[in-house]
């Protein structure tokens, strides 16, 4: 979001606000049920010829953040969406999908003390990654803030480093483990303002310089997939500090360093990163001009 944009957004009342993603909600689904009864929406195989157009191949490891209505009218919806991604990537590659359910700052979300079902807590992040959630042989994170879904043959140890890290973003993470494996990310109607999670490696692969997590660490109970309660503990991110991230300035740059792509999925812009050059250039960039989603010019 542009800085015109958030600062006509902080004048207006939050009716108007709403009433603006209300109208534009509707224009967006008009759309849809037209694709649908005009029968030009999107087939399984459709998606996996747009998928292997933009740089999808078999064998890859590939998290996706994802939204459904942005792509337009896919004909059996978030299931043709999961099936062509899996189809494509092959019993050699590795699908990912975040799975949190969190839909509130971080430290609001720990303030609640609700109890994560890694079995049975459903994911706020849209209808594909339910879909995928619910899959059969889909391994599911033990982390409270920012569980994540993976399915294939790299599953287990893509997921089985997140229990007990005080942070969602270690070296133990399926984010970071994914650039292990030189993985993809790819986002689907998204962009960094609102799928940025693996932008927070670099806050845990440098000595950050900047007050992003707080100083106090929160208990949380986790249910595993046996129904064991767990109490572990877990930082939040400063939301002081989380008002400052200005994630999607940060593209250009890398888009200049060859780090991702601007594609389109069906009607979706969209973006194709390189997990591992994505991680390098962060870190690269923060050292020489402490370049971060806070400071996308540089420091302060």
């Amino acid at each position: 979001m542009s800085k015109l944009k958030i600062f006509i957004r902080s004048l207006l009342p939050n009716f108007i606000i709403d009433n603006y993603r209300q109208n534009k909600k509707a224009k967006i689904n008009k759309n849809i049920e037209q694709q649908r009864v005009t029968g030009k929406g999107l087939s399984k195989n459709d998606l996996k010829d747009i998928f292997f157009k933009i740089g999808l191949r078999e064998g890859d490891s590939v998290l996706v953040h994802s939204s459904l209505s942005k792509i337009g009218y896919v004909n059996n919806g978030p299931d043709d969406v999961v099936d062509a991604l899996l189809e494509l990537i092959g019993s050699n590659g590795n699908l990912m999908m975040p799975s949190s359910a969190n839909g509130l700052l971080q430290l609001d979300f720990v303030s609640k003390g609700e109890v994560f079902d890694v079995l049975n807590t459903p994911s706020v992040l849209g209808a594909i990654t339910e879909s995928f959630r619910n899959r059969d042989g889909v391994l599911r994170s033990l982390n409270y803030l920012e569980p994540v879904c993976a399915f294939g043959k790299d599953a287990k140890y893509l997921t089985d480093g997140h229990f007990g890290e005080v942070t969602p973003y270690t070296k133990n993470s399926p984010f970071h483990r994914l650039t292990e494996l030189n993985g993809k990310i790819l986002y689907i109607g998204v962009h960094l303002d609102n799928a940025g999670t693996s932008l927070h490696l670099l806050e845990d692969s440098v000595d950050f310089h900047y007050p992003v997590y707080t100083a106090d660490e929160f208990p949380v109970k986790i249910k595993d997939s046996k129904g064991i309660l767990h109490t572990v503990t877990t930082k939040a991110h400063n939301p002081v500090f989380s008002k400052k991230r200005k994630c999607n300035e940060l593209i250009p740059m890398f888009i200049e360093n060859e780090v991702c792509e601007k594609v389109y999925i069906g009607k979706a812009e969209s973006y194709l990163f390189d997990a591992k050059k994505m991680l390098d250039v962060m870190i690269e960039k923060y050292k020489s001009e402490k370049i971060t989603m806070y400071t996308p010019k540089g420091e302060f």
